[in-house]
This record gives C-alpha cells, structure tokens and sequence, in this order.
C-alpha cells in the first residue's frame, strides 16, 4: 500500500481505514468488487472501478483530512476563483468535476488558486483562460504557464513582404 490510506489495483486506487497506511494489505477482485484484507480480516469492500481514478470512502480518512474536507467546499473554492475570473472559475469547475468526490480535487484547486498570491490575480486569470484554450486545465500547466510568462495573449507574428522588385527576382520568362 502507499503512503496514504488508499491501495492500487489494475490503475485504480481504493481507500482503506487509515490505521492501516504502510501496512501490507491483501487484495482480492472479481468483476464486480474489490475487497482489500488485512491479516486475513476484510477491511475494505469497494465496487470495482475503471482505471485511473480514486474510490474513496469518508470513514476511511484519518480525522485531520475529513476536518480539512469539512472546511474546504466545493462552493468556498468557486467563490474563490469567482473573485479572480471566469476562466478561474471555469478551470475549479473542471477540477471538482473531473473527480469522483470532489474532496480529491480540493489540493489541484487550493494549488491553483494559491498561485495568484505568487503571480497576482490578472496573471491566473490569463493562464486559466490559456488553459482552458489549449485544453489542459491542471495545475501542473497553469503553474509551468506562469512560470515561463506565457500567460500573456500573444500577438500575431508580423511577416515582413519581400519587395516586388528587386535585383536577383528572374520571372517567368527566365525559365522559358
């Protein structure tokens, strides 16, 4: 098991009682379930999941992340990025969406939303909407946005014209 209160199996990550963090866990499925026991007793029981995400369940978290999951709301977090912008606003929606419980999102939108402190508001607000513009809402590409100052609009490269005259210009007739 991993560092925190929850195991893999086949690319999902299932929660099990905190106690149990570090600790060697077995892990039995089937194509509906997985069951996760420990020293031979059942500790966990979760619906089987497709790849990629977490199956976590509330009585499972140790008491600090379900006082911290009680603070934070999804509704304090889009006030939040309210207060910034819509394309922030846009970019928390995503995040709180794009997760089975909207408590997994809350560190990516604190993430998100804390790097206004750094940058200052206008700065997020523009690397949300380059975000959300080249579909890649994450914190991971605001903060490497920011980071780089390709937060701000680019401007259209101007192409210079070559001269319509010019000593070396041959024309049609040249290759007849």
């Amino acid at each position: 098991m991993g560092l925190d209160y929850h195991v893999e199996f086949d690319g999902h990550y299932y929660s099990v009682p905190h106690a149990l963090a570090r600790q060697q866990v077995d892990v039995r499925a089937t194509g509906a379930t997985v069951e996760v026991f420990h020293r031979g007793q059942r500790v966990a029981a979760h619906a089987r999941s497709d790849r990629g995400g977490h199956t976590t369940v509330r009585d499972h978290m140790p008491p600090n992340h379900r006082a911290a999951t009680s603070e934070w709301n999804p509704g304090r977090l889009l006030n939040w990025a309210a207060s910034i912008g819509p394309h922030a606003t846009a970019v928390v929606k995503h995040l709180l969406s794009s997760r089975q419980h909207p408590e997994q999102a809350y560190r990516a939108c604190l993430g998100v939303l804390r790097l206004g402190r750094d940058y200052g508001q206008p700065r997020l607000e523009a690397a949300c909407a380059r975000a959300i513009e080249l579909k890649s809402p994450s914190y991971r590409f605001i903060a490497s946005t920011l980071k780089n100052g390709l937060d701000a609009p680019s401007e259209p490269a101007v192409q210079a014209e070559l001269p319509k005259q010019h000593a070396n210009l041959r024309g049609p007739s040249y290759f007849h």
